[in-house]
């Protein structure tokens, strides 16, 4: 009789044993899967494997990979004369709702209020956000940073505003902008301040636009971008505080032209 309860009790612990094995084995398998599964899911930078030569392949809902994609170097452009269709319409007192850093710049948000007109459609200013160095080239020269002022319309379309600048004398816009930074990533900030975007833009309205897409994740290609030819200045420092705070050369290369015209106003 001990000697078979000796053997049930053994059996018995053998097979606890055995389960607890699987159990656990089990367990690390499925966490390890779970931490390839987490992994696989990239998100996109600017650069190494996840940088702006990959989004079309880690972004599979994107048109990351489309035709007329931007930026561009405007080179080789047409002179139009007739090329009156464009309007700022910027208060002098539009509301900066808040300032977030998202990790891949620094961007302003908008109350509703300010707006463009661009071929008779009216578009709303949405957000700016800041560049360093410029994405598009002009002429071949990049400067050494680019806003971008992004609006759109009813039915989803976006007209992007893009304003160069280059280092000369201190602007007091981005003095006043800068007053709520220095913001870590994922960082927001709410301004609930009235600020002058005129103040933003150059003196000289001459402009190139094209059609071409968002420079940044999904890509998308519904954009007419309309770039200011004169540059606004902004001093040494005013670009190295934006720099401490940005990722480093937060810009998309230079993307094919494919045959789109690029025109410049002479407004």
């Amino acid at each position: 009789m001990k000697f078979f309860q000796i053997t049930l009790i053994t059996t018995f612990l053998v097979i606890v044993g055995c389960k607890e094995k699987y159990n656990t084995s089990t367990s690390k398998i499925q966490h390890h899967v779970g931490n390839v599964s987490s992994d696989s899911k990239l998100h996109w930078s600017y650069k190494g494997e996840t940088g702006p030569e990959h989004w079309k392949e880690i972004e599979k809902n994107s048109e990351c990979g489309g035709s007329i994609q931007s930026p561009i170097n405007i080179v080789n452009y047409v002179l139009d004369s007739t090329l009156h269709k464009f309007s700022v319409q910027y208060a002098a007192g539009t509301h900066i709702h808040d300032v977030v850093n998202n990790g891949h710049t620094i961007q302003y948000n908008f109350e509703v209020g300010d707006y463009v007109v661009f071929d008779n459609v009216k578009h709303t200013l949405r957000q700016f956000h800041i560049h360093e160095p410029a994405e598009h080239l002009i002429d071949g020269v990049r400067f050494p940073m680019e806003l971008h002022l992004v609006h759109q319309n009813d039915d989803g379309g976006y007209a992007v505003i893009s304003v160069m600048a280059k280092e000369g004398i201190s602007s007091e816009p981005f003095s006043f902008l800068e007053r709520f930074l220095p913001l870590e990533v994922g960082d927001k900030k709410t301004v609930d301040l009235e600020f002058d975007m005129n103040l933003s833009l150059p003196s000289d309205k001459t402009y190139f636009t094209y059609e071409g897409s968002l420079t940044t994740p999904p890509c998308t290609e519904n954009v007419q971008w309309i770039i200011f030819k004169e540059p606004i200045t902004v001093s040494l420092a005013q670009v190295d505080n934006i720099k401490k705070i940005m990722p480093l050369n937060n810009y998309r290369g230079i993307q094919p032209r494919n045959s789109r015209p690029v025109i410049l106003s002479d407004y």
